[in-house]
């Protein structure tokens, strides 16, 4: 027996050995498929080009990318709607370059923006990635565009952005973004095949992704559902299947404290298993314990809700967020999201159990608030004629929180926060009601982590840091990009720009000849 014979039947053995434990184990393991050389071919129910596994942001972009190099293209998601967190994600893109900002006279560069998510990410950013993701907001801005993406006629700013650079569809969600991909992919023979979850890889003998195994017919979050398939993809596959905010026990292995009393504002099926898959054939997870937590969110409604929406449009551009034992400020309402959250999460009693800040404006800083209405129609934002009405609201000392806007409104006058040093391009002076004012406390939002790629989205090898033939990531299913902390409307910005990466590298890729059923 020859050496190289000696390893094959060696890993014949292992395979067959792994395989007889996942059969033990029932579905809780899927392991990769393989296909030795001297083993009959492995036959496909599917064949395509190009599979994307997920939907929103990063899949719809990679699936449209891939399929305008003509090239066939499936999209397959395993919850019954298409979107995942792209679709109640608040559609906000931050965009260097713009033209919405040189219309409104902003100075902006890729430059500024590197620096500005590099001091975000506490410098531990994949600077490649980053710049690759930064270099390309403009251009997928007019692209999206293109195919119908509607941004209203302004440009925000959020925290940590060292200038105004957020974009936001008119509808205020994702969903402005979500539904003309769909569209569109559809209009362009994409597959779009929903209730599909990847139970694992197929690989050939060389250890190229060549393809995937389903449940098809899968009803969330129902494990044992569906009939079983295998789809192939001659060019490759591209995972866009997020983070794992939803994943209670598995976030709890990278960072015990997000145990269930923190709500999340992630869809249901923002879970662990994709990635699981990933490493299973030796796919590099990095940066797994950075998650973020968004410092916009309310206790006093689940999910993502019309506080975030509220805060991230009014509270923290136009208003101030206080102690409300003390009715003073404690942080820069403008810092990055790490910092924010950070702050808020330091106000406990002496049990350890949160005291909520109050978030507030006033009337002319809720102007653009799209979801204020709903907010106060389900009792989550309080609305006030007066200072000392709102400070009765929420039992708060009434002068001392009338001596904090005072101060805060000599602030404004200046154009300078000696209490905290916040940017100030966007402030307003808060002399009159009526008041809007929210408690806020933050929910799990995002992951930093996931699978290391390099800088044509394959993913990269755990031992080798070479790339995984056959395999792409996108989105946040990547980790790396943002480092400690991803800043605001930069989850657009890397969905998209990745998304169309990953689709454009796949689809250029030699094609590999397959077998169907």
């Amino acid at each position: 027996m020859s050496k190289t014979q000696g390893i094959n039947s060696g890993r014949r053995q292992l395979l067959k050995g792994g395989m007889v434990m996942a059969a033990g184990l029932g579905a809780s393991i899927a392991l990769p498929t393989s296909a030795s050389c001297d083993s009959a071919p492995i036959n496909f129910d599917e064949i395509v080009d190009v599979l994307v596994v997920g939907s929103g942001f990063a899949g719809m972009s990679a699936a449209l990318q891939a399929r305008e190099a003509s090239v066939s293209v499936m999209v397959i998601d395993k919850m019954p709607v298409f979107g995942g967190n792209s679709t109640i994600n608040g559609g906000a893109m931050a965009v260097a370059g713009s033209a919405l900002q040189k219309q409104a006279g902003i100075e902006d560069s890729v430059d500024a923006m590197v620096a500005d998510m590099l001091r975000a990410g506490r410098g531990m950013n994949d600077v490649e990635m980053l710049k690759l993701v930064c270099n390309g907001t403009a251009e997928s801005c007019q692209w999206l565009i293109d195919y119908g993406v509607n941004w209203k006629p302004f440009v925000q700013h959020f925290g940590g952005h060292s200038v105004q650079r957020v974009l936001q569809t008119v509808e205020s969600s994702g969903a402005g973004i979500i539904r003309p991909l769909i569209k569109a992919a559809r209009d362009k023979g994409v597959i779009m095949k929903n209730q599909t979850k990847l139970e694992g890889f197929v690989q050939d003998e060389a250890g190229r992704v060549i393809g995937v195994e389903v449940r098809e017919g899968f009803y969330f979050p129902n494990e044992r559902t569906g009939k079983i398939r295998r789809i192939g993809a001659r060019r490759g596959v591209i995972m866009a299947t997020g983070g794992f905010g939803r994943d209670i026990e598995y976030r709890m292995m990278q960072l015990p404290e997000l145990n269930s009393d923190l709500d999340s504002t992630n869809h249901a099926g923002a879970t662990s298993e994709a990635l699981k898959q990933m490493m299973l054939i030796g796919a590099n997870p990095i940066h797994l314990d950075q998650i973020q937590l968004g410092p916009w969110a309310s206790p006093d409604e689940k999910g993502f809700g019309t506080a975030s929406q509220f805060n991230t449009i009014a509270t923290y551009p136009h208003g101030i967020v206080v102690d409300v034992r003390t009715g003073e400020r404690f942080f820069n309402e403008l810092a990055d999201r790490k910092a924010r959250a950070d702050a808020i999460m330091t106000r406990r009693d002496e049990k350890g159990q949160p005291v909520y800040p109050i978030g507030f404006t006033n009337a002319a800083g809720a102007s653009k608030a799209q979801t204020l209405d709903w907010g106060l129609k389900y009792k989550v934002i309080s609305k006030a004629e007066t200072l000392d009405e709102l400070a009765t609201i929420y039992g708060m000392p009434a002068k001392a929180l009338k001596a904090q806007v005072a101060r805060w409104n000599e602030a404004v006058k200046t154009g300078i926060d000696k209490e905290f040093d916040r940017p100030m391009q966007e402030a307003i002076v808060l002399d009159k009601g009526p008041w809007y004012g929210v408690r806020m406390w933050p929910k799990v939002h995002y992951c930093m982590g996931g699978v290391k790629v390099n800088t044509q989205s394959e993913v990269l090898h755990l031992v080798s840091n070479k790339a995984i033939p056959g395999l792409y990531a996108a989105g946040e299913a990547t980790g790396g990009i943002h480092g400690a902390s991803r800043l605001g409307a930069c989850a657009v910005a890397e969905g998209v720009v990745t998304g169309r990466n990953a689709g454009r590298n796949c689809a250029a890729a030699s094609a590999v000849t397959l077998k169907q059923v």
